[in-house]
């Protein structure tokens, strides 16, 4: 029987494979064990304050908070658009929450019909999970105390306080300052400052027309965060303070409006259409930009109803519409300053004389005039308006030349005021008609005489009016409008800094001449002057020069009576009148439009006037010349040559005080 062997070969070789395997194994197992301690030790050592504030996260959250937006004040402090308190409710979508159910206990507190439930059950049905949607605005203390005493029975209710924008002098400065309102979804962009996380925030708004509009991004200032506890579903649990971002207000916007002018003009006007521009003769800052009628930009903020809405956009004097800026109309007898200025600049006699008969036959038809002003020179007929002079004058001039001199002084031009909405008009001449008329381009002779009393083609706005005025008024200084003074603090450029008028200041002086006889302001009394009643401002030395106008809004069919004064107020005459003050040292200049209002001279004027009394008064130095002090007596010298003080002023005396002291004791 063969006895079993032992290769002692085989055996050393299992175990040294053994070994070797173990070996691996333990290398790999202690590989794990060091890279496991390492990725311990960053977590724990190297990445704690990291994961610290990811814990924190978990129960800490931020709420983005809208910050209080920008004031706008006036050239002197007073506040025309402002943030106050607001007290809102808001609804949140969560889960498992009966949204419907929410809102029926939520209309026992405050007012919410059937309908209105209805459309915010649907917007908080789409909005993103947990982001509130604003239910109301404006609760009262009582509605606010209510619900936030029941806030643990309604889940996803939020009451709190934030700010909503506020117009004090509500629509007087409507269409300069413009409003807010709620950020839309054609709002928000993909990048930009409009694709921020507070745009979705329920409180916030943003500029939509004026200044609010032009400036918003200075206004926003930047949002805060409020920072709370929250519970495992990101309920709020509590609030920590301390915690706190605060936001950053956005930027002060200055404007050169001054608020009692444009209060004043807000008076004058009533429920007329118009507007009243008015700027500073020295420095081009605008004093005063109303449009009427206006409307109320609080409605705006919060949101205008339907039928508000049309009640408004259908009305026919355009509460809506900026008429200061956006709209056009003839400028009427006021153009005929440019038009005489021009003929002055090209070597036109204002000796040269037209006799006006009230109709002047020429090219085959009739030209009118109001009256018969008979014999006229350039000066006289600037003061009466003659229509008949300047036709034939407009004719002696071109309209090429006309055109040149109006741009010069701001007519057809758009200007840098900061806000939009402006529209240029038109200053028409031989160039606009080839653009424009491709069947017709030549400027047919007929179409001078239109031209040369502000009609025809010729469309401009309050605000260029203004500024013929402002330039003229100045005599040197290509004066630009100013509205904003300053945004933060930083000073804006001035209106005076923009060159010089290349006229001859004497031909300049001479139209001045002519507009204060149309007022009688420098005395001359001009028979059939058109504005001598509204010289004389009631402020003692202190005249006013000026240029009525009345322009056609529907030709020789248009508005019946005198002037176009009567009939259908769409078919009535445009009233207009330009004026500065004083006349001998111009301060302010102005453009007055009354829409439909008729004669410019018996409706335009006297608006004009009352308003320029206003910044007038506002003036210390022409104060001073107002509220000169008497002169003292004369004081009578003694015998000798000496002074002798006066007597005192006998004092009445009692009847029964004098009848005791003559009763003898």
């Amino acid at each position: 029987m063969a006895q079993p062997a032992i290769f002692f070969e085989e055996v050393n070789e299992r175990q040294g494979v053994f070994h070797r395997r173990a070996f691996v194994l333990g290398g790999v197992a202690g590989l794990g064990l060091v890279a496991l301690s390492a990725r311990l030790a960053q977590l724990q050592l190297v990445e704690t304050q990291r994961y610290e504030k990811l814990s924190a996260s978990n129960q800490f959250n931020f709420k983005l908070m809208p910050p209080p937006r920008g004031l706008v004040v006036d050239r002197n402090g007073v506040v025309l658009a402002s943030n106050r308190p607001n007290f809102r409710l808001m609804v949140a979508r969560d889960k498992g929450s009966d949204v419907p159910g929410t809102l029926k206990t939520l209309a026992q507190f405050v007012p919410l019909d059937d309908k209105r439930m209805e459309r915010l059950a649907k917007d908080i049905a789409f909005a993103p999970k947990r982001a509130p949607v604003e239910v109301m605005e404006d609760m009262t203390w009582e509605q606010f105390s209510a619900i936030n005493l029941r806030a643990p029975e309604l889940p996803g209710v939020t009451a709190d306080m934030g700010e909503v924008r506020v117009y004090p002098h509500g629509g007087a400065f409507a269409h300069v300052v413009g409003y807010v309102a709620k950020v839309n979804k054609d709002d928000i962009t993909d990048d930009g400052p409009n694709s921020e996380p507070i745009m979705l925030n329920p409180g916030f708004r943003i500029g939509k027309q004026g200044v609010e509009k032009a400036f918003d991004l200075d206004l926003r200032g930047k949002p805060g965060a409020q920072k709370v506890e929250v519970d495992a579903n990101g309920r709020e649990v509590r609030q920590d303070p301390d915690g706190d971002i605060p936001a950053v207000p956005g930027k002060e916007i200055r404007l050169t409006l001054d608020a009692d002018i444009q209060l004043r003009a807000e008076q004058v006007f009533g429920e007329e259409s118009g507007a009243a521009v008015m700027m500073d003769c020295r420095t081009g800052d605008v004093l005063c930009m109303f449009s009427g009628p206006s409307f109320d930009a609080n409605r705006f903020v919060r949101g205008l109803t339907g039928a508000e809405y049309r009640g408004l956009a259908e009305y026919e004097r355009k509460p809506l519409f900026n008429k200061a800026l956006t709209a056009t109309y003839p400028p009427g007898s006021t153009f005929k300053t440019m038009v005489a200025l021009a003929a002055l600049e090209n070597g036109y006699d204002p000796k040269t004389q037209h006799v006006c008969n009230k109709v002047w036959f020429w090219g085959g038809r009739p030209w009118h005039c109001d009256q018969a002003h008979g014999t006229q020179d350039l000066h006289s007929a600037i003061a009466t308006s003659c229509d008949i002079y300047f036709y034939q004058c407009a004719l002696a001039v071109g309209p090429d030349k006309i055109a040149r001199v109006a741009r010069e002084f701001g007519l057809g031009q758009i200007f840098d005021l900061g806000i939009p909405g402006q529209k240029p008009g038109l200053v028409p001449d031989t160039a606009y008609k080839r653009r424009t008329f491709k069947k017709d381009p030549v400027w047919h002779p007929g179409e001078t005489p239109s031209m040369g009393i502000g009609q025809g083609y010729t469309h401009l706005n309050p605000l260029q009016l203004c500024v013929q005025a402002a330039r003229l008024a100045n005599g040197r200084k290509a004066l630009h409008p100013r509205l904003v003074r300053s945004i933060g603090g930083v000073e804006t450029k001035s209106g005076a800094a923009w060159g010089d008028l290349p006229f001859n200041p004497a031909h300049i002086d001479f139209i001045k001449n002519g507009m204060a006889a149309v007022t009688g302001a420098s005395g001359e009394r001009i028979s059939g002057a058109t504005g001598l009643q509204f010289g004389d401002l009631g402020l003692g030395p202190i005249k006013m020069a000026g240029k009525t106008g009345t322009a056609q809004s529907q030709g020789y069919a248009g508005g019946t009576g005198a002037h176009g004064a009567v009939g259908e107020w769409k078919k009535r005459d445009h009233a207009w009148f330009i004026c500065f003050a004083p006349y001998d040292d111009p301060r302010y200049a102005m453009s007055v439009l009354v829409e439909h209002g008729g004669f410019g001279g018996s409706v335009a004027a006297p608006r004009a006037r009352e308003i320029m009394r206003v910044a007038l008064l506002k003036d210390p130095e022409l104060r001073a010349r107002i509220e000169k002090p008497l002169p003292m007596p004369a004081i009578p010298s003694g015998p000798a040559g000496g002074d002798v003080v006066p007597d005192l002023p006998a004092q009445p005396v009692d009847p029964s005080l004098a009848a005791q002291q003559a009763t003898p004791t």
